[in-house]
C-alpha cells in the first residue's frame, strides 16, 4: 500500500513526534505501517521516509539507499559523498548521541518538499541509538551519506525540515539542479551563487 506523502505547509511536518513503546513497535498496526512506509519510500523513490511524512506523528522512520540510486552519480561524486548502499532498516525513537563537530555541504532533497533541493550542512559522522522493528536496542556509527540520511530523518521526527538548515540562496528546482549544478563541486556552486547575494547587500 502506498501512502500519501505530506508536503511542506502541513502541520504534521512541524510537530514533535511521539515515542513508541516496544509493545507498540511489535503491534500489528505499527508493523503494517512500516510495510506501507517501505513501499511508499521505494515508489517515490527515496532513501528515507519518516512517519510524520505520511501523516503519523510517531518517532519512526525507514531507510534504504539502493545501489541503483547511485547510477546517476559518477565515481568521484560517490567517493566525495562517502555514499555506499544501505540495506532497508527501521529506526524507532532514534537519538543522536554524538556528532562530528565539522560539517560537509551537499545538495539535499526531501519527498515532502517535492521538486526542490538545496545545499545543506550536515555532520559528516554521527552515532545514533534507536530501536529496530523487532523492538531491539541498536547503536550505529554512521559516516558520509548514511550520516546525512539519519540526520535528515531524525530532524523530521522533531518537526524540522531541511529548509530550516539550508543555505537559502542555493535553493533550486530539481530540473535546474540536473541542468546546471549536479556535476559541480559544492564549493564551486557556492562560489557561483554566493557573490550574487552579497553584491545585492543581503
Amino acid at each position: 500500500m502506498r501512502l500519501q506523502i505530506a508536503q511542506i505547509g502541513e502541520q504534521v511536518l512541524r510537530e514533535q513526534a511521539g515515542e513508541l513503546s516496544r509493545e507498540e513497535i511489535l503491534s500489528a498496526k505499527i508493523q503494517a505501517l512500516i510495510e506501507h512506509m517501505r513501499d511508499t519510500m521505494r515508489n517515490a523513490p527515496g532513501v528515507g521516509l519518516a512517519a510524520p511524512q505520511v501523516g503519523v506523528p510517531l518517532q519512526l522512520a525507514v531507510i534504504e539507499d539502493r545501489e541503483e540510486y547511485h547510477r546517476k552519480l559518477g565515481a568521484a561524486q560517490l567517493h566525495e559523498r562517502q555514499r555506499q548502499p544501505i540495506p532497508f532498516h527501521v529506526i524507532a525513537n532514534p537519538r543522536i548521541v554524538s556528532a562530528d563537530k565539522s560539517s560537509l555541504e551537499f545538495f539535499e532533497g526531501c519527498l515532502s518538499v517535492a521538486g526542490y533541493a538545496a545545499i545543506v550542512p550536515r555532520a559528516p559522522a554521527v552515532t545514533v541509538e534507536y530501536m529496530n522493528e523487532q523492538g531491539e536496542s541498536k547503536r550505529v556509527e554512521a559516516i558520509g551519506w548514511y550520516s546525512r540520511i539519519l540526520q535528515h530523518e531524525i530532524d523530521h521526527l522533531a518537526g524540522v525540515l531541511y529548509v530550516d538548515r539550508m543555505r537559502t540562496y542555493t535553493l533550486t528546482t530539481l530540473e535546474n539542479l540536473e541542468r546546471y549544478w549536479k556535476d559541480l563541486r559544492t564549493t564551486d556552486v557556492l562560489a557561483k551563487l554566493k557573490p550574487q547575494v552579497e553584491n545585492r547587500g543581503h
